[in-house]
């Protein structure tokens, strides 16, 4: 199932917070090389888990991570700005374009990483929708283009730096209710329980929901 926690509530998961840190350092450090910091308790986070984040998390039956994003407003400090203005030629700054970052698949998602992909993709696009906004930016492996594109909803890709498995993307995704639906059936997801899944977690009713479009949903950060 999807969740969506922010980082302030993850902590009522331990399981799901355990992997989910894990997971991202097993992904980033330990496949891809990345040089990133890793805590005592082999976890993976940086700056931007310190911000009051939003996860989107495909949770599995047994409570753990099977793969995860996290979230930020381009109007705060995030990854995007702060480190690839050189990529972008400039900070994109808007209370319409929210950060994507960290997407992570778990090794427990063995067999089952298209669906889960699509299922973090389509919580993405739920939070665009749900909180009325126009587009995504992340940076993300430049080698997940392929994934994009095969599940149906590849990026505008703004630029990229970096060789090999260093190379890094920054691509912007637009939201729209026609993606919704490519996502939803990629991911094997009926588009009510994905409605329903964003209602519970924000607390809106999922009856206000129009053409899975939910209202009167406030972001809340720290």
């Amino acid at each position: 199932m999807l969740r969506y926690l922010y980082a302030d509530e993850i902590s009522d998961c331990p399981l799901l917070q355990d992997t989910m840190f894990r997971d991202r350092k097993t992904q980033f450090v330990d496949r891809l090389g990345w040089d990133l910091t890793i805590d005592r308790r082999g976890w993976e986070q940086d700056a931007y888990d310190q911000m009051n984040p939003l996860y989107a998390i495909w949770q599995l039956p047994d409570g753990s991570h099977g793969g995860s994003m996290r979230v930020l407003p381009t109007t705060g400090p995030c990854m995007t700005n702060d480190h690839f203005c050189d990529v972008t030629g400039g900070a994109i700054t808007s209370p319409l374009i929210w950060e994507s970052t960290r997407f992570c698949l778990s090794p427990r998602a063995s067999g089952r990483t298209g669906r889960i992909s699509a299922a973090i993709m389509l919580a993405g696009c739920e939070i665009g929708l749900g909180f009325h906004l126009r587009h995504a930016i992340g940076v993300f492996d430049a080698r997940m283009i392929r994934i994009y594109r095969r599940l149906g909803w590849a990026p505008e890709v703004l630029g990229a730096r970096g060789q090999g498995r260093q190379r890094i993307a920054v691509g912007l995704w637009e939201f729209s209710q026609q993606v919704r639906s490519i996502l939803c059936s990629a991911a094997g997801v009926e588009p009510a329980q994905s409605t329903d899944w964003f209602a519970q977690a924000f607390h809106v009713h999922s009856s206000s929901a129009k053409g899975g479009r939910l209202r009167e949903v406030s972001p809340r950060w720290r």
